[in-house]
């Protein structure tokens, strides 16, 4: 999925662990193969092959992960959009040679064909119809989330009672360590991302986060990052890294790049109106900002 994924168990003997975690590596791949948009067998790829053209009906499991990406849109007021992919990536490079931004009107007509309001869903038949050509779809935002939820799934139905499912930092850990300890886990520093600044003690908890410490672009002295608002076309400026924490790894992973697209305050009401979901921002002069139910080991 174009990302590292680390197993962990806790297991009687290594030749059960090896043989659970193959089964969840499997699901992993399996998942993988029905959401790339590198290969035209995928379910992804002729959804995306026929926008425009005619309806597509996928897999159930894929029907119904389009239709909660849809309920985030919603959520989030088109901050998370799984219709990214319509975006000109030409414009974005996020690298050294990177020395000015399109104008606002370029960057405006490179989303033209972002808006999740032109899925359109058939739910007699579970078709999924993209209504303008070039109109493209993408599980970047939520497909690692997704993955880890369900290795997880087929890690518990094979009788792990405790471990951890880490996608590229998008995680989800349930059970206790074997010493009777929930799993603690460290979050990443933005100015040192191989470094955390704080940690968190969990159990039976997702953590996902976006930052712009991964991919980013310095101009006139201004770090800005390669996350577009799906809005204006623009890279997202003022928030370093933005950690969400849940039940859900989905969620988790989903909730992430929105807030960091909608901004502190913003991003920290919706959170706070949510059950059972928390948010620790760190903003672009690190101040560190945290949502009413969260509490930090520093």
């Amino acid at each position: 999925m174009g990302n590292r994924f680390e197993l962990t168990v806790a297991s009687p003997t290594q030749q059960e662990a090896d043989t659970v975690m193959d089964a969840a590596i499997a699901e992993i791949q399996r998942i993988e193969k029905l959401l790339t948009t590198f290969s035209d067998t995928s379910e992804t790829y002729q959804i995306n092959a026929n926008a425009g053209i005619a309806p597509f009906t996928p897999s159930p499991e894929v029907y119904d992960l389009i239709q909660r990406s849809i309920r985030i849109s919603n959520l989030t007021q088109g901050a998370f959009d799984i219709t990214y992919g319509g975006v000109d990536k030409s414009l974005w490079n996020f690298d050294p040679t990177m020395t000015a931004l399109p104008s606002k009107e370029v960057a405006q007509a490179s989303v033209r064909l972002v808006n999740y309001q032109n899925i359109l869903l058939n739910p007699k038949d579970k078709s999924v119809f993209l209504k303008h050509q070039g109109m493209r779809i993408g599980f970047g935002g939520i497909g690692k989330g997704y993955a880890a939820e369900r290795a997880k799934h087929v890690l518990q139905q094979l009788g792990v009672q405790s471990g951890i499912v880490n996608a590229a930092g998008d995680l989800s850990a349930w059970g206790l360590q074997p010493n009777g300890q929930p799993w603690t886990i460290g979050i990443a520093d933005p100015n040192s991302k191989h470094q955390p600044f704080s940690q968190l003690n969990i159990s039976n908890m997702a953590v996902a986060t976006s930052g712009n410490y991964e991919k980013f672009a310095i101009i006139d002295g201004k770090k800005y990052s390669h996350t577009i608002n799906p809005k204006t076309g623009l890279p997202v400026t003022g928030i370093k890294s933005v950690t969400i924490l849940c039940p859900n790894a989905e969620l988790a992973d989903a909730m992430a790049t929105p807030v960091m697209v909608m901004g502190v305050q913003v991003g920290l009401e919706l959170i706070n109106q949510m059950r059972d979901i928390a948010c620790l921002i760190v903003d672009d002069v690190n101040r560190v900002h945290s949502s009413k139910n969260i509490r930090l080991k520093e």
